[in-house]
């Protein structure tokens, strides 16, 4: 029970900070198809944001955490804060000097890494040289976020969660400022978002630092590489490079598979998953680095069964988020899109094209938040090279059906190849945990997971009588058309919530009986 009330509260947590982070991004997104649509500009930017963006995932939050936060987790826990801090300072400046040495590679490479991944844009003059100038001056980011991921890292065992969660939000804070009062100084005006990049990453880091003092972390060099706990997190953190990587290489993949189709398409692939990681973003990631700790401290006491429970637990949660979430991405796609998007450089065929990805992203949600669960399941056994195998198999996947779902669907046969490749991820890791483990009990996660769709066909059914009786490429009529969407959204959620309950969904049942407990209190508090 402790370790349920703990991922669920750092989930809460997290989620919370998420989602204004996501919200700032949405933002964000509508001031970047305002100004710049989707067109040249944007294409150049999005494929260049693609490098800084993989390495962050691939040095950052993959691999980095997924080696670390065990690591660290064992030596707080089974050695002292004291012993926890040295390995902290031994990692953040060998961290410091490997990224240093990445950052300048990144810089001196950048045309022929450019030519790459976006070499469908040779045919167009001067789209590849704009895309390599924007490389270079975002590259710097990954500098500043690595460093972020290990800190992150250090605070979420420490039991610190929503600082390092809200800090995003200054990266799309610094980006909205850049575009709207910079774009105009620049020959290129999208440059202006590259110099938001890179203030943001910087700010990002730096807001960590007075929370770590507050937990008495003090960096000090501390160049003793040789020490067992940093030696077992480069040897946990190798493995888990590839799979990171390879995982990586699948939006590589598609981005350039993309640059070879019309133009726009590198943009509609982006406005898709944007949208299609808002729910992610805001839950399965925040559920993903909640239960990693909890899950390491379970493995480090030899509990399987308690290792077990928190597991389905987490499976429910997000089978609870990500069905009702992917309908409502199939349903909200064309709505958001005109409301938020649709004014400016973005037009209504842009907003189709974008809604197409959308809703060929939304089915792999659940998939994929089930695979952000299990994946952490490895990482806490000390296991990285399971996930490798399975995602260079999940890349071929990806590629295959790209090539030949290309053919037929563009840019949404890119998308649909994600979505299907998620699928595969999904039932290969949990065969593996399976045959790992033994029996994980998953029954219970099925009848939940059944209990729950109910409420997500008749929440559907709702939102689409509400939405679909409304002119949604007509410009403007803002209020309008963001009633009905509100409509369709609060009224929607609360169909599903109270068919949830009727159905006794436990974790549904247990979150009203929470709530109903904690509004009794409180009566009962100002009667007293």
């Amino acid at each position: 029970m402790r370790e349920k009330t703990e991922i669920a509260r750092a989930t809460g947590i997290m989620g919370i900070a998420t989602a204004l982070s996501r919200v700032f991004g949405l933002v964000r997104d509508v001031v970047v198809a305002r100004l710049f649509g989707a067109g040249f500009g944007a294409d150049a930017f999005f494929m260049a944001f693609t490098i800084p963006n993989l390495l962050r995932r691939f040095f950052a939050e993959g691999s980095l955490t997924a080696a670390f936060v065990p690591t660290f987790s064992r030596v707080h826990h089974e050695q002292g804060a004291d012993e926890g801090r040295r390995v902290a300072n031994i990692c953040l400046t060998l961290l410091l000097l490997v990224m240093t040495g990445v950052t300048l590679c990144g810089l001196l490479a950048s045309p022929w890494i450019v030519r790459l991944i976006g070499y469908g844009f040779s045919e167009i003059p001067g789209k590849l040289e704009l895309t390599n100038f924007l490389n270079r001056l975002m590259f710097p980011y990954i500098f500043f976020v690595s460093l972020l991921a290990l800190i992150t890292g250090v605070l979420n065992v420490l039991g610190h969660y929503f600082w390092p969660a809200v800090s995003p939000v200054l990266l799309n804070l610094a980006m909205i400022a850049s575009a709207v009062l910079l774009a105009g100084s620049f020959d290129a005006p999208v440059t202006a978002l590259a110099i938001g990049v890179l203030i943001g990453g910087f700010l990002q880091l730096v807001i960590q630092f007075p929370v770590a003092r507050r937990y008495g972390l003090r960096f000090r060099p501390d160049f003793h590489f040789r020490h067992p706990a940093v030696r077992r997190v480069v040897r946990l953190m190798l493995p888990g490079l590839a799979g990171v990587a390879i995982y990586q290489i699948n939006i590589v993949v598609t981005r350039l598979l993309a640059s070879f189709l019309a133009e726009g398409s590198v943009s509609y692939l982006y406005f898709g998953q944007r949208l299609f990681e808002f729910p992610q973003g805001i839950f399965v990631v925040s559920l993903a680095q909640a239960v990693l700790p909890a899950m390491s401290r379970q493995v480090a006491i030899g509990d399987q069964s308690g290792f077990k429970e928190s597991l389905r637990y987490a499976l429910v949660l997000i089978c609870l988020v990500t069905l009702p979430a992917a309908a409502g991405l199939v349903l909200c796609s064309v709505p958001v899109y005109s409301l938020f998007f649709m004014r400016g450089a973005f037009s209504y065929n842009d907003v189709l094209q974008s809604a197409l990805v959308l809703a060929a992203y939304a089915p792999g949600l659940l998939f994929a938040g089930v695979s952000r669960v299990v994946v952490p399941s490895f990482y806490a056994m000390h296991d990285t090279r399971t996930p490798v195998w399975v995602s260079f198999y999940t890349l071929l996947v990806n590629a295959a059906l790209g090539l030949l779902l290309m053919r037929f669907y563009q840019h949404v046969g890119l998308a649909l190849a994600l979505t299907l490749s998620s699928v595969f991820n999904c039932f290969v890791l949990l065969f593996l945990l399976r045959r790992k483990l033994g029996p994980l009990g998953l029954k219970h996660v099925l009848r939940s997971m059944l209990r729950i769709v109910p409420g997500t066909l008749l929440m559907a059914v709702f939102a689409y009588a509400v939405l679909y009786n409304g002119q949604w490429q007509v410009p403007g009529s803002f209020w309008p058309k963001l009633l009905r969407l509100g409509t369709a959204v609060i009224g929607g959620s609360g169909i599903f919530y109270a068919v949830c309950l009727f159905m006794r969904v436990p974790e549904v049942s247990q979150l009203a009986g929470f709530i109903r407990r904690k509004t009794r209190w409180k009566r009962e508090v100002r009667k007293g």
